[in-house]
């Protein structure tokens, strides 16, 4: 089952992130994580020689992408689009010799201009689906999935809900495909009844959960991290994450930009860039242990 934000664009495009002040998660966003540096590994030769010729010889790519959705892209106090899919978007196209350049473009509008070769490619939380592989390739860059967040010290089990208050945000799968049919399988069977707390923002969601006025939070994993990053650990994971669907980068489909950016996500795997670019962001989970398109291994066919 896909979810996240290409099935439910309107409800996830979000900018998810927090104040240490209050302890509560907040719409406003400084910049980078602390700690953070740019990783822009030197161009690999080989790798180079695979990229089209005409992006070749421009010396760029454009990365259609549609901020804010914290913290895959949104942007700092100065405007600069920053996130982990433009570190990674970087790091991939220095890789191949390239500059990144984003291009911050209407959501439904990113896939189509994907077609029409006004930009190179598009990266903005893309699940990975079999209806748009049909047009479109996509370099897959980890696995994501729904994921529950509890105060830091309770006990709550996703998987026996009843009773519970969870807070979610409004028509994401969390709601719609998680919580709301669990809330209806304890009626049916009699239990308690889950109390669903729906907000139009993942980061109202998650201060719902700090301030103890839900239980539980249930959001997509990445978004879940990162608003315990963001925290001050006053919140945690519970449960395993599940529903896990693979995110990508999507490029034309048959395009020969495919294999020069899954070598050069291989390349970043190999090193050792990806795993540390992800856990810049908080990202522990849904790693690639190789690189993929279309959830396939590079050299064979989906």
């Amino acid at each position: 089952m896909t979810f996240s934000r290409p099935v439910l664009r309107p409800a996830l495009g979000i900018l998810l992130s927090a104040t240490l002040l209050t302890g509560c998660v907040t719409n406003h966003e400084t910049g980078n994580p602390e700690g953070w540096e740019p990783i822009t590994p030197a161009a690999v030769d080989e790798i180079a020689a695979m990229v089209p010729p005409e992006i070749s010889a421009k010396g760029y790519l454009t990365m259609g992408t549609n901020p804010p959705f914290a913290p895959f892209e949104f942007k700092d106090s100065e405007g600069n689009i920053i996130g982990l899919e433009i570190d990674l978007g970087r790091a991939l196209a220095s890789v191949m010799g390239l500059e990144l350049r984003p291009v911050e473009q209407d959501f439904s509008k990113i896939l189509p201009a994907v077609s029409a070769g006004t930009i190179d490619f598009g990266g903005t939380g893309f699940t990975d689906t079999e209806e748009r592989r049909a047009n479109y390739d996509f370099v897959n860059s980890l696995y994501a999935g729904v994921q529950w967040a509890q105060q830091t010290g309770d006990h709550v089990d996703p998987n026996n809900p009843c009773g519970l208050t969870v807070a979610v945000q409004r028509t994401t799968v969390s709601e719609t495909d998680d919580v709301r049919p669990k809330a209806e399988q304890c009626l049916a069977e009699g239990k308690e009844p889950i109390e669903v707390l729906a907000y139009d923002t993942s980061d109202n969601a998650a201060t719902a959960l700090v301030l103890g006025r839900a239980d539980a939070l249930s959001a997509d994993s990445p978004v879940t991290s990162w608003a315990i990053e963001r925290a001050n650990g006053k919140i945690e994971t519970t449960g395993e994450m599940f529903q896990a669907a693979p995110y990508g980068y999507a490029v034309p489909k048959g395009s020969p930009l495919g294999p020069a950016l899954g070598a050069a996500m291989q390349h970043l795997i190999d090193t050792g860039e990806y795993a540390r670019l992800l856990q810049q962001w908080n990202i522990h989970e849904g790693y690639l242990d190789r690189a993929l398109i279309n959830e396939q291994p590079l050299g064979t066919k989906d």
